[in-house]
């Protein structure tokens, strides 16, 4: 019936099967890795992205508040000013 030789292929065949589907659900994961890592990654460019912009409106933001200040406190000194008298 099965000789030594039959089983010792048989067990060599196991073992490369098992490897064989180990393997695979290694790659199988890798890959997965590599799609979540890739998502990842392009989020972060977004989230980079969305952090310069909201620096730039800020930016942008203090500058017109120091305009509007500047332009308050001209406001303020000619409401301030003694007013002149129409002549007549």
């Amino acid at each position: 019936m099965y000789t030594r030789q039959h089983r010792m292929l048989a067990r060599t065949l196991g073992v490369a099967l098992v490897a064989t589907v180990a393997l695979g659900g290694c790659a199988t994961y890798d890959d997965d890795f590599a799609a979540i890592n890739s998502r990842l990654d392009q989020l972060d460019n977004r989230v980079q992205g969305a952090a310069q912009s909201a620096e730039s409106a800020n930016q942008s933001a203090q500058q017109a508040n120091q305009r509007l200040d500047q332009i308050e406190s001209r406001v303020q000194k000619l409401e301030a000013a003694k007013r002149r008298t129409p002549r007549g």
